[in-house]
């Protein structure tokens, strides 16, 4: 009967296989084809936005990231889309006025790109 060990040289087996060379390189490996996948997809959609895609490293994670820092900040949006939405803005002369912001699908650009499944986030109760 074989046994299994919960640690090796002091680390726990999940951190110890985690941080092998050959992990750390599959998992930058991965990001990075499921950035370059992203990144084509977001291309066919961008008129003129600012979103874009990064990668960044973890301690023993790799990230693929939607970023609209430069822009709206919509990444959220982006990705799982919005429901119509009223809200005021002011003029140039200090006047409030409703303006409406319609209804966008999302594109789930990074769902696409990693092979998960498109499920579009609920609504948050706000207390």
């Amino acid at each position: 009967m074989a046994k299994v060990y919960q640690s090796v040289n002091g680390r726990k087996i999940e951190k110890y296989v985690a941080v092998n060379e050959g992990v750390q390189a599959e998992l930058t490996a991965r990001a990075f084809e499921i950035a370059v996948r992203a990144e084509e997809i977001l291309v066919q959609h961008r008129a003129d936005g600012h979103a874009e895609i990064d990668v960044e490293a973890g301690d023993n994670n790799r990230y693929v990231i939607l970023s609209d820092d430069r822009g709206q900040k919509a990444a959220l949006s982006i990705e799982y889309g919005r429901a119509e939405s009223v809200i005021v803005r002011k003029d140039r002369d200090g006047g409030k006025y409703l303006d409406v912001l319609p209804a966008m699908d999302g594109l789930y650009i990074l769902a696409t790109a990693s092979n998960l499944p498109k499920k579009r986030k609920g609504k948050v109760k706000l207390d």
